[in-house]
């Protein structure tokens, strides 16, 4: 599959089959996500592969009272038809960790280091095109608050959970989501 069709296909899955996923595949996911770029190279992600069924039950608690706390603040009411019942199917959970020290120049900047949860983010989308490019389904989740994924995989509190990216066969085909056209989200400085 080439770089544009992965790009144009590639979907968010929420149901997935229970199948396993051999290490070589993980491995080559995760070296996909080390291959993103990272301010001063820094390369300051940290990935925490998670099969283990128990934390995957923590987790998905943990997710549901943050759903429950979201709905409350919010009034979204769309928010309790939401399910994270896929955070128990996906057979991997990969934790991606940023370490704020590894941010560039930003950390010395008022509004303090963010350049790392963007080099975090750039390594979750080159997972997900690597694991569509396999044929599996993953999604990036953050449904959750950072000090309680901190205790359940026992992070430290000088990193930060960026996110979650659930990986798997996905249960059915998925059709991609409609995007807003190009020229109505970019403006030209000429």
């Amino acid at each position: 599959m080439d770089l544009f069709s992965a790009i144009e296909t590639r979907t968010s899955c929420r149901e997935f089959l229970p199948d396993a996923i051999d290490k070589p595949t993980i491995e080559k996911i995760l070296a996909a996500g080390v291959r993103a770029p990272s301010p001063l190279n820094a390369q300051p992600w940290q990935f925490i592969v998670i099969t283990a069924q128990a934390k995957k039950q923590d987790i998905f608690a943990e997710a549901e009272r943050c759903r429950a706390w979201a709905i409350e603040q919010s009034g979204w009411t769309w928010l309790g038809k939401y399910k994270t019942d896929f955070l128990l199917q996906a057979p991997i959970l990969v934790a991606v960790v940023g370490d704020p020290k590894k941010s560039g120049m930003d950390m010395f900047q008022k509004d303090g280091p963010v350049g790392y949860q963007l080099a975090c983010a750039a390594a979750i989308q080159n997972m997900m095109l690597a694991a569509h490019a396999l044929d599996l389904g993953s999604l990036f989740f953050t449904l959750f608050e950072k000090s309680h994924i901190r205790r359940i995989l026992d992070i430290s509190d000088e990193k930060t959970p960026v996110a979650l990216v659930c990986i798997g066969k996905p249960k059915e085909p998925q059709d991609p989501v409609p995007r807003k056209a190009v020229e109505a989200k970019t403006v030209y400085l000429d």
